[in-house]
């Protein structure tokens, strides 16, 4: 009886007690992971309250909890939420923007924005420029600063409102990893001071850095008396006799060797008793003519190799181009395949065209539009072409998602038609000339190069290259290499007649894990179709 009494008093005490948290020794927050919990006390009494705040008091402790899981202002004053307080030894999983609350080093609450991850294949990126300064005051959705990713350079938008603090990678800086700190923003502006001088930690953790506890000096090593080693007895040293310094050499070859001012000490005889004869001089003397005409053409070689030369730096796409078509090149099995195709119905379907669409004040439509378009359709007849190889699998698109190669100064970029099988010619012809556009400027954003599964590059309009052989585009199974239109003559319907038309090389390069032969040959045939057929495009 008295222990259910007990039980009921205890009962009734813990209704007046606030929620809180409980963490078993096993378990670990939803935004959290940490190495121990102190203690978990009920925040009832004032009394209760009192020993808690003198127990954080005593123990300052560095958070980085996640947005909205605490209150700022109890943080600050000191007060832990829900009766919870935690050790020193507090961990938190690492995300792109983390949040730091007044710690040893005295900083005030503040958030550590890290290099977010802004295409799936990016693992470090370049700042462009910072848009916001020191001390600027920024909202949700403003632009940070543009990030030159791998595939472009992209604006970073801020997520809370706040001032920007600190900038702690600068315009132009490059080979920035993903998550490492690049600012610190503060709520209050007269927090912004306090930042001047920050820099985040080297272990790039983004929690400010504490002042290390002193350390206890290690203990005094007592000298320790090192033996004096006795002095060993002094033996006079064997003094060569005067023959053995003697150079034993015939007349001959001291005549010789004094003509040509060789020193006999430089010399090994191969006489009798190592005596040194006219022909250990003339063998000298072969060996070091040998030596010196060596050395002649290296100098020569390092005359001419004092060239004028720049070295210009990597930008990023232009490094992640490269390992792309190193992989593509060392891990696919390439082949090719080419074909002529005649042009001139083509030609006059376009002029038919670009005619109706400048009465109706659309844009003209080009010869490549007319290729991405019948690239498109082939994919439907052959969609095998359509795939991408992986360990397992051979993943076939219902999707006809194409590629388009684009040349900028600051490199290639390759922005994507999505569903062009679907669209007419206008509204692809009217997108490429957009996305070429966001190309050049280098504005384009990962939705504008992302998800393609067939590439077309062209460099006969535009450069006249008459057939070319370009590299698969990974994880893609194929691309086409489209040259120039030239005027060919070709045999007539009578022996003695002849016609002229206007001929169009295409390669398709192809990964034979996926496309074998037979297949390349089947889409090349289709696409030849709708390229000598313009017309059936349009049904």
């Amino acid at each position: 009886m008295a222990y259910a009494s007990h039980v009921n008093n205890h009962s009734r005490r813990l209704r007046n007690v606030p929620k809180f948290r409980w963490f078993s020794n096993g378990a670990q927050s939803s935004v959290c992971k940490r190495e121990d919990v102190a203690k978990i006390y009920p925040v009832g009494a004032p009394a209760e309250r009192e020993i808690v705040s003198k127990f954080v008091a005593r123990n300052p402790v560095s958070f980085g909890l996640c947005k909205n899981i605490l209150s700022r202002k109890t943080m600050r004053l000191g007060i832990p939420m829900g009766g919870v307080v935690y050790s020193r030894e507090f961990l938190c999983s690492q995300v792109l923007s983390s949040r730091g609350f007044a710690s040893d080093a005295g900083l005030p609450p503040h958030q550590e924005i890290g290099m977010p991850s802004l295409s799936p294949t990016m693992t470090e990126g370049n700042i462009a420029r910072w848009l916001k300064k020191e001390g600027d005051k920024v909202t949700p959705g403003e632009v940070l600063c543009e990030v030159e990713t791998d595939k472009a350079t992209v604006e970073m938008e801020c997520m809370e409102e706040g001032y920007l603090a600190k900038i702690i990678k600068g315009d132009g800086s490059k080979e920035i990893k993903v998550g490492e700190i690049i600012a610190i923003t503060v709520e209050e502006e007269e927090d912004v001071a306090k930042f001047k001088d920050y820099s985040p930690p080297a272990s790039g953790s983004g929690a400010p850095a504490a002042k290390d506890s002193a350390a206890p000096p290690p203990p005094p090593r007592e000298p320790v008396e090192q033996p004096v080693p006795s002095p060993e007895p002094k033996t006079p040293k064997p003094t060569s006799s005067p023959s053995e310094d003697r150079i034993f050499a015939s007349p001959l070859a001291r005549k010789l060797a004094e003509e040509h001012k060789v020193p006999l000490s430089s010399i090994k005889g191969t006489g009798p008793d190592g005596h040194i004869v006219k022909a250990d001089i003339e063998d000298y003397l072969a060996s070091r003519r040998k030596e010196v005409s060596a050395s002649t053409p290296k100098t020569k070689d390092a005359k001419l190799a004092s060239l004028d030369y720049v070295d210009i730096p990597h930008s990023q796409i232009r490094k992640i181009t490269a390992s792309r078509l190193l992989f593509s090149k060392q891990t696919i099995p390439h082949y090719y395949l080419t074909v002529d195709t005649c042009v001139d119905k083509l030609m006059d379907l376009r002029s038919q065209l670009n005619s109706l669409q400048e009465a109706s004040g659309g844009k003209r439509i080009s010869v490549n539009d007319l290729v991405i378009k019948a690239a498109a359709l082939a994919l439907r007849k052959a969609p095998q072409c359509n795939s991408s190889w992986t360990d397992d699998y051979i993943r076939q698109y219902n999707n006809v998602n194409i590629n388009v190669a684009v040349q900028t100064d600051n490199g290639l970029y390759v922005p994507v038609i999505r569903d062009a099988d679907k669209k007419g010619l206008s509204s692809i012809s009217e997108e490429v000339k957009k996305l070429a556009q966001k190309a050049k400027e280098n504005s384009l954003k990962p939705e504008d190069y992302e998800g393609g599964t067939f590439t077309v590059s062209n460099l006969g309009g535009p450069f006249g290259i008459k057939q070319f052989c370009a590299i698969i585009n990974p994880p893609q199974s194929g691309i086409l290499a489209v040259g120039s239109a030239e005027k060919r003559v070709i045999p007539g319907s009578g022996p003695d007649q002849f016609n002229f038309a206007s001929y169009m090389s295409v390669t398709l390069s192809c990964d034979h894990r996926v496309i074998d032969g037979a297949i390349g040959a089947e889409w090349l045939k289709a696409f030849k179709g709708y390229i000598e057929n313009p017309e059936s495009m349009l049904l």
